[in-house]
């Protein structure tokens, strides 16, 4: 299955306005943290970066990893990834967040502000496909949003998927897939896959870090 082409349409048209969301005041602690934390995670690594967007996240992980692909479902925002000019060492690529099991060779995984729009029902094949991506061992960093950090829910359906309405510059209104998994959940979709297992929370957002490989995971 592809992409929700819902979802591609909303990041198509936010691409010119997706960084201002990295500028709001209150949130420049996490911020700074996160920017410190995130790329020594991946140093001297070969990384997939899932869903890259315009590659705010890819600058910094660039600057330590030994490579980086960036894939994501839709044109508009990889335009502006590559416009960073991040090196040679930094490749981009057209492609679909629920057929990462067709790549490989990476050791390395990032997937920024991803995981919330992954329907609950697709939350398991999402994790087997990312797996089998990486060998075995890969350090893999999640990073997304708390509840009190984003737009109210305003209607959950009949599957338990949460949606909220987003409004762009354009004045368009989008319905947006918003879930916010809890530590469980995501021990649950990674189930005989993750080990080492760190779930951490900052004022705004979430950090999940483990390393891929089956064997005991410890509780968080």
């Amino acid at each position: 299955m592809t992409a929700d082409h819902g979802m591609l349409a909303y990041y198509a048209a936010r691409a010119p306005h997706y960084d201002d969301v990295y500028t709001v005041p209150e949130r420049q602690a996490d911020l700074r943290w996160l920017t410190q934390f995130i790329p020594r995670v991946f140093t001297a690594r070969h990384v997939l970066d899932v869903a890259a967007g315009t590659g705010f996240w890819t600058a910094g992980i660039a600057r330590e990893a030994s490579s980086v692909l960036a894939v994501d479902a839709s044109a508009e925002p990889l335009a502006r990834l590559e416009a960073r000019a991040l090196g040679d060492h930094v490749q981009t690529a057209l492609h679909d967040a629920y057929a990462l099991d067709t790549l490989g060779g990476f050791d390395a995984a990032f997937v920024g502000f991803w995981f919330s729009h992954v329907p609950r029902a697709r939350r398991r094949a999402f994790c087997r496909g990312l797996d089998a991506a990486l060998a075995p061992g890969s350090p893999v960093v999640f990073v997304d949003n708390l509840p009190g950090a984003c737009q109210p829910i305003n209607r959950v359906d009949d599957v338990g998927d949460g949606w909220h309405t987003r409004t762009l510059p354009d004045g368009s209104e989008h319905q947006v897939l918003k879930n916010f998994p809890r530590p469980d959940e995501m021990l649950d979709a990674l189930e005989g896959l993750a080990s080492h297992t760190v779930w951490r929370e900052l004022e705004h957002f979430w950090v999940f870090q483990y390393r891929t490989g089956a064997c005991h995971v410890p509780p968080l």
